[in-house]
């Protein structure tokens, strides 16, 4: 039986820790859908239809990595999608309070849904891509946080503003 997990975040970049979960993510699912969510109240950096560019890129190689969209409740667009399984990755302690409560209340929206948490390599627990966006802005090495592909956008973007 094929089994494929949702990915779900703004990826506002995509982060060296948001790959590591997708690879680690591939070693036990078949397919990892990278879902990048559409929120209307948020003003991200970049487009959604640049981030799914930029992800897509990025995984290429890797025909068990698909890059879609979503908006609205994500259990909704799973159970659309007939995926049963959630991938949530978490950096420390903090992460797994705000994770566990909306685990928790998706839960209580459909038992149709599971969760899945997966710990970031030491070596990325304290990246995000809200810091990785203000280091960049101020012209930061953010070198070892993002893809190189990603980063050359990010000094790109802050660049022509």
């Amino acid at each position: 039986m094929s089994t494929t997990t949702l990915y779900p975040g703004s990826f506002d970049p995509i982060t060296c820790g948001h790959v590591d979960i997708v690879q680690r993510g591939l070693k036990v699912f078949d397919e990892v859908r990278i879902a990048v969510a559409i929120n209307l109240k948020k003003q991200p950096l970049f487009s959604v239809a640049e981030r799914v560019e930029m992800i897509s890129a990025l995984f290429v190689d890797e025909p068990r990595v698909r890059v879609v969209t979503f908006e609205g409740l994500l259990v909704d667009y799973a159970r659309r999608q007939g995926i049963s399984t959630v991938l949530r990755g978490l950096r420390a302690v903090s992460d797994f309070e705000f994770e566990f409560q909306l685990a928790s209340m998706n839960r209580r929206l459909t038992d149709e849904v599971d969760f899945i948490f997966m710990m970031t390599g030491e070596d990325h627990y304290f990246v995000s891509s809200s810091l990785v966006r203000e280091v960049a802005a101020h012209g930061g090495d953010i070198s070892g946080l993002v893809p190189k592909s990603i980063q050359a956008r990010l000094i790109e973007r802050f660049k022509q503003s």
